[in-house]
């Protein structure tokens, strides 16, 4: 498995993996994801695929096909009352297809991830997780990730 910057080639493919997602999401939350929605159009996809601030990563097989993904956007508060000024690169969504889960793959695009950081001059990396994604939790807590601050809500 190697891991690459993801490209317009890897759009359908992308959508492919995103829908996963959308609908572990959906099974854990249909009170607040919709079933078997789009995320992002082609067009707002091939954007974020061109903004230097939003890099994403492709975990691809021998045949170059896309196996996984990290969308990442690179977050400072420059000039902020009460936040130091860090530099950080928060991951806003990384899948691995499902029918390829427990082969590292995960592992190997995060470690990309974090070293991608350490060169941009990162002082940390950061997600949220879903608390109904039992399996995410999981596999960050293996990774070596901690909670750093916890959404709560009531329902009305």
């Amino acid at each position: 498995m190697k891991v690459r910057m993801a490209s317009e080639k890897d759009i359908k493919r992308i959508h492919e993996l995103l829908l996963q997602v959308a609908m572990v999401h959906h099974r854990g939350r249909p009170d607040l994801f919709k079933c078997g929605q789009r995320k992002y159009t082609d067009g707002q996809l091939a954007g974020i695929l061109k903004d230097k601030s939003r890099p994403v990563f492709a975990a691809v097989d021998e045949n170059d096909c896309l196996q996984g993904y990290a969308f990442c956007i690179f977050q400072q508060h420059t000039g902020d009352n009460i936040l130091t000024d860090i530099k950080t690169l928060y991951i806003d969504d990384l899948c691995v297809d499902e029918t390829k889960r427990g082969m590292h793959i995960g592992k190997t695009l995060y470690h990309a991830v974090l070293d991608f950081a350490k060169k941009h001059g990162c002082y940390n990396v950061t997600l949220n997780v879903w608390s109904c994604n039992e399996s995410a939790m999981k596999f960050y807590q293996s990774c070596g990730l901690k909670p750093q601050k916890v959404g709560m809500e009531v329902i009305l």
